[in-house]
């Protein structure tokens, strides 16, 4: 997780700026970046929050935006669900979309192991305090970091070079561009949908390259006769 803190602080800053430019209570938009935990959906209900819209409809954009967690959370139950309730609790408030790529590329096989949860609290550390850190700073110090720096670019661009190292085989490239094509064709969707779409479409597509893709047989054992 060390290897993606610059990208991670980058968007925690940059949400934490817009977050003290929006109007809204310190107080409150502490509260939010500790509670919420959640970039995407923080800038997306800000614009909703600031202009006085109904508190469903803030609700709803954050669900919206945050359904991709319900795929996450599909492919850890293998993983989890012989841990205890509270476990699962604070397991899915640390989630995030990091945590859940490094996971499963350290645990490519869908069984429970002891090591896991301790590598899963690991990375939490790195990368819960890389994203609170600077969002706090950007929150109180909102006044004293232009917004041309171009802090929230310099996150896209280090996410994107973990991204690309990660694509290390063909079934996960063909994965990494489906998801790239169905998020720009899905660009014009309302809430962010198009996140949602992405990872969809990169599953779905994973699943069918799994299926298709014929598996090496195992070579016969010598007997003896």
């Amino acid at each position: 997780m060390v290897g993606t803190a610059i990208g991670i602080g980058a968007w925690g800053l940059i949400t934490g700026v817009a977050m003290g430019n929006s109007g809204l209570g310190v107080p409150l938009m502490l509260f939010m970046s500790l509670v919420v935990f959640a970039g995407s959906a923080q800038l997306a209900v800000l614009p909703l929050l600031t202009s006085g819209a109904p508190l469903w409809v803030v609700w709803a954009t954050a669900l919206c935006v945050n359904l991709r967690f319900v795929i996450f959370s599909a492919m850890w139950r293998p993983y989890l669900m012989g841990q205890p309730f509270g476990v699962r609790l604070r397991v899915a408030y640390f989630t995030a979309d990091l945590n859940y790529v490094l996971f499963m590329r350290r645990f490519p096989e869908p069984r429970p192991a002891p090591e896991q949860l301790p590598y899963f609290w690991g990375g939490v550390a790195m990368n819960w305090t890389a994203w609170q850190v600077p969002s706090i700073i950007g929150i109180v110090l909102a006044d004293s970091v232009p917004v041309h720096w171009g802090f929230g670019f310099a996150g896209t661009l280090a996410l994107m070079g973990l991204a690309l190292a990660l694509l290390t085989d063909r079934a996960t490239g063909v994965a990494g561009l489906v998801a790239g094509c169905a998020a720009v064709a899905a660009y014009a969707l309302p809430l962010k949908l198009n996140i949602v779409v992405a990872i969809a479409a990169a599953v779905a597509i994973g699943l069918l390259m799994d299926h298709t893709t014929p598996r090496a047989q195992p070579a016969p054992v010598d007997d003896g006769t």
